[in-house]
């Protein structure tokens, strides 16, 4: 019995050792994200506009139902996505949206601070995700 008690407080005297530390300071230290990690959403821009055309793929692929897109057309008959929103209370971050993306105009960033005080501040519109 004592040395099952000695093993098991050696491996907690272990981890109690400079350089062992198993949390991060976090306000002055950020945390290092995996590359695989889906953070915060982005449009991509373009030259001129943002590289979306509108497809509608990426609303219907998304099981959270939180993506709107209302499309228009230019004068050059292109479609471009007149409203694009993103309810960010509702996504799950499971990335459907950038794998359904026929024209990669949509990424995952690796953003993982998005604490807001207002439901409000959660909506993203195309001109917020065009700039985070």
């Amino acid at each position: 019995m004592f040395k099952e008690f000695a093993k098991g407080l050696s491996i907690t005297l272990k981890h109690l050792m400079p350089g062992n530390c198993t949390t991060i300071q976090y306000p002055k230290q950020k945390m290092q994200v995996s590359p695989r990690f889906r953070g915060l959403h982005r449009l991509i821009p373009a030259q001129d506009r943002e590289k979306c055309v509108a497809c509608y793929l990426c609303p219907t692929v998304c099981p959270a139902k939180c993506i709107t897109v209302v499309a228009a057309e230019n004068e050059a008959g292109e479609k471009y996505p007149e409203v694009f929103e993103i309810d960010l209370l509702r996504c799950i971050f499971c990335g459907y949206c950038v794998e359904a993306c026929p024209k990669e105009a949509i990424e995952m960033t690796d953003a993982y601070e998005l604490a807001n005080f207002t439901r409000e501040d959660f909506g993203f519109d195309k001109q917020r995700l065009l700039k985070s």
